[in-house]
């Protein structure tokens, strides 16, 4: 009688065990149980994300720890953070940035060699009423109002379709970072944990959800996100992507 009972608490400790663990709400980053990514989701509706770049001086920010301190001189504490996008020789934006409303650097619809200039490229956008968006290029100008934009490319996704210049296999691998658009509106920041092929990239965008996703930079790359355990705050760079909270 006693060995009957044993095994049914014993079976009854198991499932509730499951039920708890899948009972348990996901943290943020946590989209997808693939080690090689570090994923942060953010909600703009809810919580504050914007570009950054320059100081009230003019003075460009450039790394994730001077981004975190400037911040917390004005009351924010930094979240999560990351590069934004890539950059001239003097760190100037590649192609279009909008901040605060105001066009920092145009639209570049021009042809060229590189990443970013691999079909399709794209903007990662933000209006007024704080709605985030990811759309090609040549689709940009419909968008309305923009409060901040970055260009980059090539899109991973379009649609929930990988880009069709992308190959299983391909040998050119490297540390990506990258943002997506979930279908209720989050945005998901990835950065990749090792070297990884641009298909492997967009398939995670896929696999998380996401419809529409857009390649930010490469090797150059780096994530603050100290609940996530990532603490990195070097970096050279133009834009940046910030979460904070007062």
């Amino acid at each position: 009688m006693r060995s009957r009972r044993y095994a049914l608490l014993v079976v009854l400790s198991g499932l509730l065990l499951l039920w708890q663990h899948r009972a348990a709400p996901a943290a943020a980053g946590t989209s997808d149980d693939d080690d090689r990514f570090l994923a942060f989701e953010v909600d703009p509706r809810r919580q504050h994300l914007q570009l950054y770049y320059q100081d009230e001086a003019g003075t460009r920010l450039g790394s994730l720890g001077r981004l975190r301190d400037w911040l917390a001189r004005r009351g924010r504490r930094l979240v999560f953070a990351c590069n934004g996008g890539m950059y001239r020789p003097d760190h100037r934006p590649v192609g279009l940035f909008v901040e605060n409303g105001r066009t920092r650097t145009p639209l570049d619809t021009g042809r060229g060699a590189g990443n970013f200039y691999l079909p399709p490229n794209g903007v990662f956008y933000l209006t007024a009423a704080r709605r985030a968006g990811i759309c090609a290029t040549a689709a940009f100008d419909g968008v309305g109002s923009v409060q901040f934009a970055t260009q980059s490319g090539p899109l991973l996704l379009v649609h929930g379709r990988l880009n069709p210049a992308f190959r299983a296999g391909s040998a050119n691998v490297q540390v990506r970072n990258g943002v997506g658009l979930l279908p209720d509106g989050r945005v998901l920041l990835v950065m990749s944990r090792r070297k990884v092929s641009f298909y492997d990239f967009a398939r995670y965008f896929q696999r998380c959800g996401c419809r529409e996703a857009l390649y930010l930079d490469g090797f150059v790359s780096r994530t603050y996100w100290p609940a996530g355990g990532s603490f990195q705050t070097d970096g050279d760079f133009g834009v940046m992507v910030g979460v904070t909270q007062e």
